[in-house]
């Protein structure tokens, strides 16, 4: 009896809480529907994420190519395509994604001839070779374009057929013919009939076509074999066309030959292969626990935007909860009804934010492929899985937004609802003292995080900061009230509203203040990084020496004169000083020996850099004087050779007027220079060529010697004629250096490539090493992002207070205060949330991120090699933007608010 009893009751209380339920989602979507304005803005905050995380998720899987839509694209019309991975035996999988070796000598990469590949296939098979990623140069105008890539196939042949989509045109078919594709037409600006000059200016295609490869939407253009370099290439396959099916015996031959095959039919049975599984890219923990951080991040900070909104309705509907209060409902209904709000718009906002998401990426698609994949896409297809967990988590953001302004309905006066008083919130000390805990906690974490160089521990920590900075902010509005009573009129009631209305009030600070310390965060760390790397990287030469190569063939006689030069050089770059580039190498060859110094032993730090020490080992390598150089660590025994007698020394080395004296002396003397002074004993230098014969000992032999300190990248060892001699070397001209007036920059050195093109049929090269990359656009972006962050929490608590506060201003009215007194009580009140929120966020991130940087420096502090630390760098840049962006959100308040106070009856 009793057991059937309580089944009932729990049958009862079963319906009684699905009849709750769908009581209260009936209240919620008619609130929706009545507060328009608030349920607009609950949704655009909701959806916004939602498409944007939908769009995400159909692009890659549209992106994700299923195996057969990647052997489609590689085979086009052909049977199978054949690669040649080595010469010993291999076993490979069904589609030949993956395979293993099982020979013993086994090179990664050894291409195989087209003659060796037939020969290994059934009578009547036909080939077609496949080149891609070939490197090609070009003349744009004025200047070589290096960065376009060449594929290198036969598209008239019937193998060829599938392989591209030709717009406009034909596929090249004699040597003297080239096909682009779109890009590289808009980047080259060249069109059909136009001529393309090959960067060593000894060769020049007609453009008879605009063809487009799938896989390559970047510049690229398209060679017929002919016409095309015929260099080795490790990433040439064959596309062949088989009499019949792939046999059995046919794959096994292959294999045995390290051929391997990519067959359009299903791999034959008792093939010798091992069914491996394709190389599938498993995200670590390490990734997987970030990207959960991230994501976490950004649903505190969707919830921390959208509760402002659901608090202000709560308050708004005080009196209908009340009702429900006083018809029976309890604690629990009361909750119910508010969280009903979060389930209801973050549904609404989930299913439109999908439906937008899906559309947008479907219809963006051309341009998906163009800017951001670089390749076509595979079918239209959605990706149901990811689009049920953003689903998921938008609901989720609802309910947790709608969280707190439940538990604060759930415990409201019926009695001050009933007649519409609001009741001071309680101030409780538990949620200072969970957010003093959290923040040290999270301190501590990312400490940890940092010494351990784990990224999701470090994320980990900062996500824990942040919470505590959000639980002890509305403690800290409460503080701040009471400095009200010294302000003046405008600035007393925003604080006192803002201490009033907690509940909304410290989510618009909190969302601005996270949105801050992530920017100002990860801005030092990017500013200091970038100061750590210029230390890391030294430029190879002097800023005013250029040097101009004329050709690869130090042999060749037809070389670029200095009449020829000087002219050029002294239009574009004003210089005047020239001086010929020498170098030395071993007869009759010249590039079949090395040249270098020899280090005395007792120089020579004993410990490689990156090779695996104990820690032990590498606390001797860091106190051992021989392993102290920061700049260089251990030097490369192989320096650059030049052959000089002081003429062309002051533009390689750039050292001061004193030193080059001292050092010509030392080459006039017969003597030689190094840049490295560990090469230098008792001012003499042991002098060593290798040659590439292994039969023959190395010549060796001591000069006297002369260490330079230039505080460049390169290392030189420049050898005196005589010296030269003594080695029996070969002294060739290979350039000349020059000494520009200023650093030239990109427009100046293609200037003076352009004016050299003419005069010499090699191609030309201009050195240099001035190619910084910029964060300022990434710095200005994060900075953006906390701006717009900041201005839309300003703008939306802003707005639900002049809404909510519509009583206040009719008391101001009518008490005579004047139009300008509201618009500055707006100002005020987004200043309020705009100031405190951003100084939270500049005091979090800084701390957090100096945390970071000060224990990643004590990390690197025993190991070796040697490595500079992080210098810590303020990023002016963003603060400058975020200190400006509290004063755009207060002025834009008061210009965007009615200063007609209204004048309105009191229900109360």
């Amino acid at each position: 009896m009793s057991d059937g009893k309580s089944r009932l009751l729990g049958g009862a209380r079963l319906a009684e809480t699905i009849g709750s339920w769908r009581t209260a989602l009936r209240i919620a979507r008619r609130e929706a529907t009545r507060a328009r304005g608030r349920t607009a803005l609950v949704l655009a905050m909701i959806i916004l994420p939602v498409l944007a995380l939908s769009f995400v998720a159909v692009s890659m899987d549209m992106a994700q190519l299923t195996p057969s839509e990647q052997l489609e694209r590689r085979l086009g019309s052909a049977d199978a395509e054949l690669r040649v991975v080595g010469r010993s035996p291999i076993e490979q999988n069904a589609d030949g994604s993956n395979w293993i070796s099982v020979g013993t000598d086994y090179p990664l990469a050894v291409p195989g001839t087209r003659e060796h590949v037939a020969s290994l296939l059934p009578e009547g098979s036909r080939l077609l070779s496949v080149r891609r990623w070939v490197p090609f140069n070009a003349w744009q105008g004025d200047r070589i374009r290096d960065d376009i890539m060449a594929t290198v196939v036969d598209l008239t042949d019937p193998l060829g057929h599938g392989l591209a989509r030709i717009h406009r045109g034909r596929a090249p078919a004699t040597a003297d013919e080239i096909a682009v594709n779109p890009a590289a037409r808009r980047s080259l600006g060249v069109d059909l009939g136009d001529r393309i000059d090959g960067g060593d200016s000894t060769r020049s295609w007609t453009v008879v076509g605009v063809v487009e490869l799938p896989e390559q939407l970047t510049p690229m253009v398209i060679l017929h074999p002919v016409g095309a370099p015929t260099e080795p290439n490790p990433d040439e396959v064959y596309l062949v066309d088989l009499p019949g099916p792939l046999t059995a015996d046919a794959l096994r031959r292959l294999n045995d030959n390290g051929v391997v095959v990519a067959a359009r039919t299903p791999t034959p049975p008792g093939a010798l292969l091992q069914q491996l599984d394709p190389p599938v890219d498993r995200l670590t923990m390490e990734e997987v626990g970030t990207g959960v951080l991230i994501g976490g991040l950004g649903l505190l900070e969707v919830v921390l935007l959208v509760g402002p909104a659901f608090a202000v309705g709560v308050r708004r509907r005080r009196r209908d909860l009340a009702l429900v209060a006083v018809a029976g409902g309890d604690a629990a209904h009361l909750r119910r009804v508010v969280l009903a709000d979060g389930v209801v718009l973050g549904g609404v906002g989930a299913a439109t934010g999908i439906t937008l998401g899906v559309a947008a990426a479907f219809a963006g698609r051309p341009l998906i492929e163009q800017f951001i994949f670089q390749q076509r896409l595979g079918g239209y297809r959605v990706w149901p899985t990811a689009l049920v967990v953003i689903a998921l988590v938008a609901v989720l953001a609802g309910v947790l937004a709608a969280l707190a302004p439940a538990w604060t309905a759930a415990r409201q006066d019926v009695v001050a609802g009933l007649s519409g008083r609001r009741t001071p919130p309680a101030h409780r000390r538990r949620w200072l003292t969970l957010g003093i805990a959290l923040a040290a906690g999270g301190t501590v974490v990312a400490a940890i995080g940092a010494v351990v160089t784990s990224q999701s521990v470090i994320l980990a920590g900062l996500v824990l900061g942040e919470l505590g900075l959000v639980f002890a902010t509305p403690t800290l509005v409460g503080l701040l009230a009471r400095l009200g009573r010294f302000l003046p009129l405008a600035p007393r009631i925003a604080v006192r509203d803002a201490s009033r209305n907690r509940a909304s009030a410290a989510p618009a600070i909190s969302a601005v203040m996270a949105a801050v310390a992530g920017s100002v965060a990860l801005g030092l760390f990017l500013a200091s990084d970038d100061v750590r790397t210029d230390q890391q990287r030294r430029a190879l030469l002097p800023e005013h020496t250029v040097l101009v190569t004329a050709g690869d063939d130090p042999a060749s006689e037809d070389r670029l004169t200095l009449d020829e030069l000087s002219g050029p050089a002294r239009t574009v770059l004003g210089t005047d000083t020239i001086a010929p580039l020498l170098t030395a190498g071993c007869p009759p060859d010249f590039h079949t020996c090395t040249i270098t110094a020899i280090m005395p032993p007792e120089r020579a730090c004993p410990w490689q850099p990156y090779e695996p020490l104990s820690e032990a080992d590498q606390l001797r390598a860091r106190a051992d004087p021989r392993c102290q150089q920061v700049d260089d660590g251990v030097p490369d025994p192989y320096l650059r050779v030049a052959v000089d007698d002081g003429t062309t020394l002051r533009l390689l080395t750039g050292v001061a007027p004193a030193e080059v004296a001292a050092a010509t002396a030392t080459l006039r003397s017969g003597g030689a220079v190094v840049t490295d002074a560990r090469f230098l004993h008792d001012n003499q230098l042991d002098l060593l060529v290798e040659h590439g014969d292994e039969t023959r000992q190395p010549d060796t032999t001591t000069v006297s010697g002369h260490a330079l300190h230039t505080g460049l990248g390169e290392q030189w060892l420049l050898l005196s004629p005589a010296a030269a001699d003594r080695l029996g070397l070969e002294i060739r001209q290979i350039g000349w250096a020059l000494d520009a007036h200023q650093p030239p920059d990109r427009e100046q050195q293609d200037d003076f490539a352009a004016a050299l093109r003419p005069l010499h049929p090699a191609g030309i090269g201009v050195e240099w090493n001035r190619d910084y990359d910029d964060t300022q656009p990434l710095l200005l972006l994060l900075a953006g992002v906390s701006a717009v962050v900041t201005v839309g929490a300003a703008g939306i608590a802003t707005g639900l207070a002049a809404a909510e506060g519509r009583t206040d201003l009719s008391t101001l009215a009518a008490v005579g205060a004047g139009p300008g007194v509201r618009r500055l009580l707006s100002l005020c009140q987004a200043g309020l949330i705009a100031v405190l929120g951003s100084t939270l966020g500049i005091v979090a991130g800084l701390a957090s991120a100096v945390i970071v940087l000060v224990f990643t420096n004590q990390r690197y502090a025993d190991r070796w090699p040697i490595e500079p630390p992080y210098p810590l760098v303020m990023p002016w840049l963003t603060l400058g933007v975020l200190v400006a962006v509290p004063l755009v959100a207060m002025v834009g308040a008061a210009l965007f608010t009615r200063s007609r106070l209204p004048v309105e009856r009191r229900l109360d």
